[in-house]
């Protein structure tokens, strides 16, 4: 009868210790899960931090860059350029905008010489952003574009300046004889591009006596 006891009691006495060591095995594989996701969400906002931190540094750093190398800028660069551009926001989704990527600088050697487009002798390629004139918010839009791009040659460690088009009829004038475009479309900007040499710096263009809190 002791016997029978003292095992009953020593399979009770087994079957808790096992249970509690399911317990607290269970327990630590909870906190690791949780240190765990703590990590990760920690990661994911010090990844959030550093992708703001891009965006901005590539907004502030910014500038017209009239001066290049002649170092060629690679096709798929052009191209990211360009997608950029058409992933700006615009009026009713419309999407109003045409580009043409030029590397063949020979094609823009005749209005290289004038005022305003003189950087074009040293340009490694060009980007016209063109807008169909029937779409009411084409302007806006392409000016969006145009933004996009040039943002983006920026985050891209190339140097890009927007050269105007529209509303100069000089200027579209001649882009219309070089390019032969649709006569649905004009063109809004001529974007001149190339690595930069590095004489060209972003301005400081914050003034405090701009902004207006909740009215004039």
């Amino acid at each position: 009868m002791t016997s029978r006891l003292t095992n009953i009691l020593l399979t009770t006495l087994l079957v808790v210790a096992v249970a509690l060591l399911v317990c607290k095995m269970q327990s630590m594989k909870d906190e690791k899960k949780a240190a765990a996701s703590a990590e990760d969400q920690q990661v994911e906002t010090l990844e959030m931090k550093s992708a703001e931190k891009g965006a901005l540094e590539t907004i502030f750093s910014r500038k017209s860059v009239r001066h290049y190398t002649d170092q060629e800028v690679e096709a798929d660069k052009l191209l990211t350029l360009v997608k950029a551009g058409m992933a700006a926001p615009t009026g009713m989704n419309r999407q109003p905008w045409s580009f043409i990527i030029v590397t063949n600088m020979a094609q823009v050697a005749s209005i290289s010489d004038k005022p305003g487009l003189m950087m074009l002798q040293k340009a490694k390629a060009v980007i016209l952003v063109l807008g169909k004139k029937d779409e009411k918010f084409w302007q806006q839009d392409c000016s969006a574009a145009t933004e996009n791009i040039l943002l983006a040659a920026e985050a891209l460690g190339l140097g890009a300046v927007w050269c105007a088009g529209y509303p100069l009829p000089d200027r579209t004038e001649s882009y219309k004889e070089l390019f032969n475009y649709s006569d649905d479309y004009e063109v809004l900007s001529l974007i001149s591009i190339g690595y930069p040499t590095g004489e060209d710096k972003p301005k400081d263009k914050f003034k405090e006596e701009k902004i207006h809190w909740n009215r004039w």
